[in-house]
């Protein structure tokens, strides 16, 4: 068994790290606008420093970003000439409900994201569509606290009606929260959730976790009921957490921080908390408040395929005090792997241990929707990037997700490199990280002509998709 004949090659972007226009077409301001690059980012986007409007001290990325807004046509025929047969990007809540809590949808955003799918599908490219890649409206932060609010499940839910009935026929595929367990990493970026001075952070984590985990729920019930052909997916930041070593609190360790991660995945694709999970709210007193509805429409409406994104594995102690600053998920140092220039592991076999973890634990078709390597290139006076060591990672990770299929057995729909033009980081707010096939001329702090060019990469991926995954070199 090798990679199924109609095997789904593409790449992945988000609309808060590529799409700019922040205020155009009645767009309304959401938590990502809000993310600063610099040394206060990290406070922001774990809830921790308050951050509800511009200021003339920062700059904000995503406010203009690459201007994906107004060249997705032109990005869209490079990409196609890469021969993508899928692209996976997201939508803005803002674009379509610029407060999130108006009765009717901004004819404008719907448009936008109409056009983008016709040019999608004008060039045989099938989309994908995240429903909230961290993209929360501020409106929603402000006067309703974000996640932690029940209500915010009633605006998600006619925030995915008007989509669903808007591209009905046009999409079969969709992804209801990017990297749901980023909420526990990076609470305001993730969930819109700001925390106030002594407040139970845990408490309200699982309150805005429970919310997204039901709204998710209702997503899928909505799509299948609009559109009965449609497919819908949840989506996890992905990477397997090994022990730092044999002694049996490592063990233990990694295999809870395995755990906290799986538990979204768990409820999403088996409709219901795991034991573990209800009897650690209850040792800790946290338990959610729930709807008497939850437990039916959380067990009745599991999604369909499970998607991930993998660009490292961890490494854990029981000591806290050997975690990696690096990284907003802990880690520690793991002496057998490289890394890349911001400090990410990298570990191709790592990534098929990831796989088969996840198709063991579910028996769902799995969906790769980002893997990729985030590094400073060094453009010709063209434009042009020897990006050889961005080969050789993809190359490597290929080469790992193909053994997974073709030895291990797992079905495996399709893989979306992140992200297949450079973007803003949303770790990091730089444009310097970077991930893409295609180089645009745009700097840390907005400066830059925006030009695309190829890198040596972008052919090489042309020649990967064209063989389906059987020519790497």
């Amino acid at each position: 068994m090798t990679f199924r004949e109609n095997f789904l090659w593409g790449g992945a972007t988000a609309a808060n790290q590529c799409e700019g226009a922040y205020d155009i077409d009645g767009r309304g301001l959401a938590n990502v606008d809000l993310c600063p690059v610099g040394a206060d980012r990290e406070a922001i986007i774990t809830g921790q420093k308050k951050m509800f409007d511009f200021d003339e001290d920062h700059f904000y990325p995503a406010k203009h970003s690459i201007d994906m807004y107004h060249s997705y046509k032109e990005d869209i025929a490079l990409f196609a000439e890469m021969g993508f047969k899928v692209y996976r990007f997201s939508i803005a809540w803002t674009r379509i409900f610029p407060n999130g809590d108006e009765e009717k949808p901004n004819e404008k955003g719907l448009a936008f994201y109409d056009s983008l799918i016709d040019e999608c599908l004008k060039h045989d490219i099938e989309p994908l569509i995240t429903i909230t890649h961290f993209d929360f409206p501020m409106h929603l932060v402000k006067e309703y606290g974000g996640w932690r609010n029940r209500k915010v499940v009633d605006f998600y839910q006619n925030l995915v009606t008007a989509i669903f009935t808007r591209f009905k026929g046009k999409v079969k595929y969709y992804l209801t929260f990017n990297e749901i367990n980023v909420i526990l990493a990076a609470s305001f970026m993730g969930a819109g959730l700001y925390f106030e001075e002594g407040e139970d952070i845990e408490k309200t984590r699982a309150q805005a976790i429970h919310h997204e985990l039901v709204a998710s729920a209702y997503a899928t019930k909505i799509a299948h009921e609009i559109d009965p052909e449609v497919k819908i997916g949840c989506m996890l930041a992905a990477g397997t957490y090994y022990p730092a070593t044999c002694k049996p609190e490592d063990v233990f360790a990694a295999q809870q921080a395995n755990r906290e991660n799986y538990f979204f995945v768990d409820v999403q694709s088996r409709g219901y908390y795991p034991q573990y999970k209800l009897n650690e709210y209850e040792r800790k007193g946290i338990m959610p408040e729930m709807c008497e509805e939850d437990e039916k429409i959380l067990r009745e409406n599991t999604v369909d395929f499970i998607s991930f994104s993998y660009y490292t594995t961890r490494t854990i102690s029981h000591d806290a005090s050997k975690y990696d600053s690096a990284n907003l998920m802990k880690t520690v140092d793991n002496e057998y792997l490289d890394k890349t220039e911001w400090g990410w592991q990298i570990d191709p076999l790592g990534f098929r241990t990831t796989i088969n973890e996840i198709y063991d634990r579910y028996q769902k078709p799995l969906f790769v929707v980002e893997n990729g390597l985030g590094a400073k290139d060094n453009p010709d006076e063209n434009g042009y990037v020897e990006d050889d060591y961005r080969i050789d990672y993809l190359r490597d990770h290929i080469k790992a997700m193909k053994d997974a299929v073709e030895i291990d057995g797992a079905n495996i729909l399709g893989y979306t490199t992140w992200g297949p033009i450079d973007l803003v980081s949303a770790g990091t707010g730089e444009m310097s990280k970077r991930y893409g096939f295609i180089y645009v001329d745009r700097d840390d702090y907005g400066n830059g002509s925006l030009k695309r060019s190829k890198k040596k990469s972008f052919d090489w991926y042309k020649k990967v998709i064209a063989s389906n995954g059987e020519d790497l070199d």
